[in-house]
């Protein structure tokens, strides 16, 4: 039974596979096997893998492409299968958002919430999907294989609780509010997942969403992690290399049934 979570020998194509997430994902898919080829908007070089991936450069390589340019994408793909052949599992983890301790500009009531913010989550969260999967899983579906798995939120599939960022107006007198960019993203992936998961079924690329919840990081305000953690009953965040296991099991043939799937892994946030 463990040989159908082998990722062993595939090819997989990681969209911000050097940020926090990316680099789990990374890593983890290389030492179970695979060869991953990062799509990264800068350029990389072997001896920067090296240090970031100790171990893993043979089979790590960084291809300089923004997934809002499909020119850039479309040459990187080409050189990539000039490389290792045609991509095996693509994960469309590429992603922004504003933070909770960002500024009061980028979180402003949704009345004056200006557009050039939600013009750049956009872009980068959902076109950028859309534009990978495009280039990449058309190539997938040509050869009649492959697994797609889009990177969402719980965000996605709840509104944030702008009781969660309260804190930040009492402390510095500024409305804060979490913006509906993000939420709209990465909503828009739930159905774009299913839309894709249908439309290539029968060239048996599988095409699935996991929407996470938080991830344990140092750049949060303690008043946002308390205010957050009371509102996930296992009362912790994801630690960094949780979510490897699951992208690891929809890249394998062990969910070989699943496609327009959105699989939820948040501690229970979204069970309350």
């Amino acid at each position: 039974m463990s040989d159908i979570f082998s990722v062993s020998g595939r090819v997989a194509v990681v969209t911000g596979g050097l940020g926090q997430l990316g680099t789990q994902f990374s890593k983890s898919l290389s030492q179970a096997g695979a060869k991953v080829a990062i799509y990264s908007r800068r350029p990389f070089s072997r001896e920067q893998i090296a240090e970031k991936f100790p171990g893993l450069e043979d089979n790590i390589r960084v291809y300089e492409a923004s997934v809002t340019n499909k020119e850039q994408l479309e040459s990187a793909t080409r050189q990539l299968i000039a490389d290792w052949g045609v991509p095996h599992i693509l994960v469309n983890n590429a992603g922004i958002d504003s933070k909770p301790d960002g500024s009061a500009e980028q979180n402003a009531p949704f009345e004056v919430y200006p557009k050039k913010y939600w013009d750049d989550i956009i872009d980068t969260n959902l076109t950028g999907v859309m534009l990978t999967s495009q280039v990449v899983g058309s190539r997938m579906a040509a050869e009649g294989r492959g697994s797609i798995i889009n990177v969402g939120s719980i965000y996605g599939i709840v509104s944030p609780n702008q009781a969660l960022y309260a804190y930040r107006e009492k402390r510095d007198g500024v409305p804060f509010i979490k913006a509906i960019s993000y939420a709209a993203s990465k909503s828009g992936l739930v159905n774009l997942t299913r839309y894709l998961g249908t439309y290539w079924a029968e060239k048996k690329v599988r095409v699935n969403l996991i929407s996470f919840g938080g991830v344990k990081t140092a750049s949060f305000d303690k008043e946002f992690i308390d205010n957050f953690l009371e509102r996930v009953p296992m009362r912790r965040q994801a630690e960094i290399d949780e979510y490897n296991g699951v992208i690891r099991f929809l890249a394998s043939d062990a969910s070989t049934y699943m496609t327009g799937s959105n699989v939820v892994v948040d501690g229970g946030f979204t069970a309350w």
